[in-house]
């Protein structure tokens, strides 16, 4: 028993040692476990440390090996409260009170038994206190002894249960040590997480598009944990080039696990029930500040050894990291797509309005969105309000230009209807609404918005795809950001027509005014080899105005205009050239098909005109070989031609003598 140490036996005889300063390494580089020896219980721990009692007391039994009264027969350990945890079962009663006589004396108590063989015994019960806490008994030892036994009780009783004690705080500081141990193992695996966390977020911040992120959490997870079977399930309108990016479709998957983790925003876990194969299932969201973007859907093999808490933990920080970071890309994807589009717009008006002509507007509107959708077919049509029917301006697809369709069929009827932009994925599966330019294009996908005046729809743009499920919702909203602008661009086009139209028209007779018919009869003498010009003037028109009054002479000079606009072809025009003179250029027609034309006139004139009324016709004619071709020229001989006609009596038609010889 020499092997106990001084400090053991004050400890039992209730005198401490003071608990040492060792270093934790001494001169020699060897550590000092001084700290550890001085180690204690606290009265709080007696209630849970009947594992160690039993510990102790094994391990003690078998250092003890040899000697005749130290095993399972002659001994016994008892906890603080008196009940036996190890050793040989006798008379329980009388150890309770032995051991509580022995906590509350603090010396060693000694009975006298009669043991069920027969025999007499003396029953020895050793209390066992703590290194610094003297007051109370954690356990007593009980020795049972024959009377014959000449074991000196101070020389054998009190070292042995000095020795049970060591043993027992051998477990004691072990346990401890596997505690400190175990901590450290934590921290360092804890360390090592953060560690990774770290990288793995700034790989994750360093990346500016959204699939790099994507991948990166992705490698990151296959990395750290090879065997986990892991899907990204998007609920974005999105095409990923990575196989392990899939949308999550929520009308076609019940209440699993992913639809859980998404419409919850938290963690959901899918265990097996105890059935052999199967496997478990862990969603994880992919969230921002803005909303859940997707879940992680990862499946453990069955036979795979269950992965801890803190790597599931880890694994949903890297998730709320990978969501912060997708969406600060996706924000920067959308602000670049944003600039362009925008771009795309300022460059689309900016075309559109440089040219005013509807043919011009139409086909580069018509050319840009094929360009810019990817689409394989585009159609512009307008409603005609007074047939009731849309007209095809411009399309990609010839044998539609030009066609008239109902203003209430398809989808431009559709859009008449309601006023709002339709997006069809696969007509051919959904064929709600009938469309000839579907069906003539055998197209699946389609975008048709509005062309709007005024808040009231008045045309259509449409864009189809041959393949189904083409274009996606940023191209549906960038259609109805385009239309607006198409729709003005084509406003203001009709708005200049029609202010050329009334800038060149005489509003009285309907008749172009004098200097477009110069500008025509210029354009055709640069082009043309001849062309005639007759001057109409109405006779003794003044004595109309003074004999009926000038809403008469009105009157009579619209109906004259009238009879010159329908006796005349539609390529000839016909305009008013001062007061109650008008002119009619008929190109690449010589002065004697001119004459017909203007006997008709005459001859109309005095039979359809009430009161009745005559006119006089002066013609000119101009030709490739004349020496001088110009306005003035043609206009002079056919005035003059027409004050010869005036001269002679009035009611006539009079050719230019040059146009005659």
């Amino acid at each position: 028993m020499s092997d106990f140490s001084t400090t053991d036996q004050q400890t039992l005889d209730g005198k401490t040692a003071q608990a040492s300063c060792a270093p934790l390494f001494d001169d020699k580089g060897y550590t000092s476990f001084a700290w550890l020896q001085n180690m204690d219980m606290t009265p709080f721990d007696f209630p849970y440390i009947n594992q160690l009692l039993v510990q102790g007391y094994r391990d003690w039994l078998q250092q003890s090996n040899g000697i005749s009264w130290v095993n399972e027969e002659h001994t016994a350990v008892f906890n603080f409260t008196g009940v036996r945890v190890a050793g040989r079962e006798e008379d329980d009663d009388e150890d309770l009170e032995l051991v509580e006589r022995c906590s509350l004396s603090g010396e060693m108590e000694i009975s006298q038994r009669k043991l069920r063989d027969g025999s007499l015994a003396f029953v020895y019960m050793v209390p066992l206190f703590c290194r610094h806490h003297k007051d109370e008994a954690f356990a007593a030892l009980r020795f049972t002894l024959s009377a014959q036994h000449s074991v000196s009780e101070q020389d054998a009783l009190l070292p042995a249960a000095l020795h049970f004690r060591s043993c027992f705080y051998t477990k004691f500081e072990y346990i401890f040590m596997e505690d400190i141990l175990g901590m450290k193992n934590r921290s360092d695996r804890e360390g090592r997480r953060r560690s990774i966390l770290f990288q793995i977020v700034k790989r994750m911040h360093d990346k500016i598009d959204v699939e790099g992120v994507l991948d990166e959490v992705f490698g990151s997870i296959a990395y750290l944990f090879p065997h986990v079977d892991i899907t990204l399930y998007m609920s974005q309108d999105r095409h990923s080039r990575n196989p392990q990016v899939k949308p999550l479709l929520l009308h076609e998957r019940d209440e699993d696990v992913c639809v859980r983790a998404f419409m919850k925003g938290q963690m959901a876990v899918n265990e097996p029930v105890g059935t052999e194969g199967e496997m478990t299932e862990i969603g994880i969201p992919l969230r921002g500040k803005q909303g859940v973007y997707g879940v992680f859907h990862m499946i453990l093999p069955s036979g795979a050894k269950s992965m801890k808490k803190v790597d599931v933990e880890l694994i949903a920080m890297m998730a709320d990291t990978a969501g912060t970071a997708f969406e600060n890309a996706k924000l920067l994807e959308q602000s670049n797509v944003l600039i362009h589009e925008l771009r795309l717009i300022n460059e689309l008006v900016q075309r559109l309005n440089q040219s005013l002509k509807l043919n011009e507007i139409f086909e580069f509107a018509v050319q840009e969105l094929l360009k810019m959708f990817l689409a394989d077919f585009c159609c512009i049509v307008q409603l005609d309000q007074e047939e009731n029917c849309f007209k095809v301006t411009s399309s990609n697809v010839e044998s539609l230009r030009l066609h008239s369709y109902s203003g209430e069929d398809g989808f431009a009827g559709l859009i008449r209807r309601t006023g709002e932009p339709v997006i069809v994925s696969d007509y051919r599966k959904e064929g709600k609404v009938s469309s000839d330019f579907m069906d003539m294009t055998d197209s699946h996908s389609l975008m048709a918005v509005p062309m709007k005046t005024s808040g009231t729809p008045r045309g259509a743009i449409l864009l189809s795809s041959k393949l189904p499920h083409f274009f996606s919702y940023d191209n549906y909203k960038m259609l109805q950001m385009l239309a607006p602008h198409i729709a003005l661009a084509v406003t203001n086009a009709m708005l200049h027509a029609e202010v050329r139209r009334l800038a060149n028209m005489d509003m009285l007779t309907g008749l172009y005014v004098r200097h477009y018919v110069d500008k025509v009869i210029q354009r055709h003498q640069e082009k043309d080899f001849c062309g005639s010009l007759i001057l109409v003037d109405i006779d003794q028109f003044k004595q109309v105005n003074d004999t009926y009054g000038h809403q008469t002479g009105d009157q009579i000079l619209k109906s004259v205009s009238d009879i010159v606009r329908s006796a005349t072809r539609s390529e000839d025009v016909c305009a008013r050239w001062g007061g109650e003179e008008l002119a009619i250029y008929l190109p690449q027609l010589g002065v004697q098909q001119a004459l017909e034309y203007a006997e008709k006139i005459r001859y109309r004139v005095q039979h359809e005109t009430q009161p009745q009324v005559t006119v006089s016709c002066g013609i000119a004619e101009w030709n490739w070989l004349d020496e001088q071709i110009s306005i003035e020229s043609l206009f002079y001989r056919a005035d003059m031609a027409l004050y010869e006609a005036k001269n002679e009596g009035r009611n006539r038609v009079v050719i230019d003598h040059v146009s005659n010889s």
